[in-house]
């Protein structure tokens, strides 16, 4: 036998690489985070449902707790309304040549974080309802306190003249990863403000919403009518407190195995040697498919039941697992990451290998893997 052998697949027809969305995973957060709401609560639905299906989470979340839905951009908002979905549905980060007339014709609410956005919601045809944005302490988006004050009046002008409806009012905290942090209170007290200052002109937002994920986990004090969520839908808690359950499986089969000798280099920079004689498992998922280059030397996958790392770094389409030294066959399902129930790794593993957040690996697994959805039992339409 030569030292070198390659071994391919005889005969498999498989699929490629696959991304399992546990619809009963994002049923199940959702009753927890509605139960620990003191309000509504808003489904997140952005960046296509945090990757996991947009119209899918929307109509999970809705059938256990929600009550509404949020995306940032307005065309994110079209989908859920192309698929019936008529509940209350805001959208929050916009230009200000934005399709406003469509998001009134399509009852779409819009926050608005200047006089300028507010000048192009109040000129589109019909009576938008909006919800006034204030920077609670980020310098991202929502209004800067020195405008706050001029954006309520001339909202309340904009009210009285039937161009607008201002139903709400929002602001995001910056720092409840750490529920402990001092920019917490202070956001609260820069949103209580901002309150008080739109109820002296006059006006009386109904929806009233600070709080994101962690802290309507960790922080009733910033709940108020509505809490936003969206990680924690489908099992992403930034605090660390809470035990949700991650609603994604990421697999994909072995392409080939290789024995090969001691001190072999392996993938591009010859970045790994190996160590003993070993196999070489190559898995088709690489960085164009969403997997950060930065995992490269530190990741590990599931296969038979085992953990084995990957080595060298990771490609754009491929990567290369040190099987030991009983390799497996060609077509065997490798689990990337997953819940963990198999003992295989977790989003958050893959996050804390790249030096990143999971928010980032969910949300980057790309086109080319294919989707499979397992269904709620007994999950209701709605419209």
């Amino acid at each position: 036998m030569s030292a070198e052998a390659l071994v391919t697949a005889r005969g498999r027809t498989g699929g490629g690489p696959r991304l399992a969305v546990d619809l009963d995973a994002i049923a199940r957060n959702t009753r927890l985070l509605a139960a620990r709401t003191t309000g509504e609560l808003m489904a997140v639905v952005k960046a296509d449902g945090f990757g996991h299906g947009t119209v899918d989470v929307a109509r999970t979340a809705l059938a256990h707790g929600a009550t509404r839905l949020g995306v940032t951009s307005l065309d994110e908002a079209w989908p859920l309304r192309d698929a019936g979905l008529g509940v209350p549905l805001l959208s929050w980060l916009n230009p200000v040549d934005a399709d406003f007339a469509t998001a009134v014709a399509r009852d779409v609410e819009v926050a608005v974080p200047s006089l300028d956005h507010l000048a192009a919601v109040a000129a589109a045809p019909g009576r938008a309802r909006v919800h006034l944005h204030v920077d609670a302490g980020m310098a991202r988006d929502g209004a800067d306190p020195a405008s706050w004050a001029q954006l309520c009046r001339t909202a309340r002008r904009a009210e009285l003249r039937g161009e607008v409806e201002v139903v709400g009012v929002m602001g995001h905290l910056g720092c409840t990863a750490d529920p402990a942090d001092d920019c917490n209170a202070l956001g609260r007290t820069r949103f209580a403000w901002a309150l008080e200052t739109a109820r002296s002109v006059g006006l009386r937002p109904r929806d009233r919403h600070l709080a994101a994920t962690a802290a309507t986990l960790t922080d009733p004090r910033s709940h108020h009518t509505m809490s936003r969520v969206g990680a924690g839908l489908v099992g992403i808690d930034p605090s660390r407190t809470t035990a949700l359950r991650p609603a994604l499986t990421l697999t994909a089969p072995v392409v080939s195995v290789r024995r090969v000798r001691a001190g072999t280099p392996v993938g591009y920079g010859h970045a790994h040697r190996t160590s003993r004689p070993t196999h070489l498992g190559l898995v088709p998922l690489g960085y164009a498919d969403g997997l950060p280059r930065a995992a490269s030397g530190r990741a590990e996958v599931l296969v038979r039941g085992a953990r084995r790392p990957v080595v060298g770094l990771l490609s754009m389409d491929q990567l290369v697992v040190d099987l030991g030294d009983r390799g497996v066959d060609p077509g065997e399902t490798v689990t990337v990451f997953g819940p963990g129930d198999a003992g295989e790794p977790s989003v958050a593993e893959w996050a804390a290998w790249a030096g990143t957040i999971e928010h980032e690996v969910v949300t980057g697994i790309g086109t080319r893997v294919r989707r499979s959805v397992r269904a709620v039992p007994h999950l209701r339409s709605l419209s």
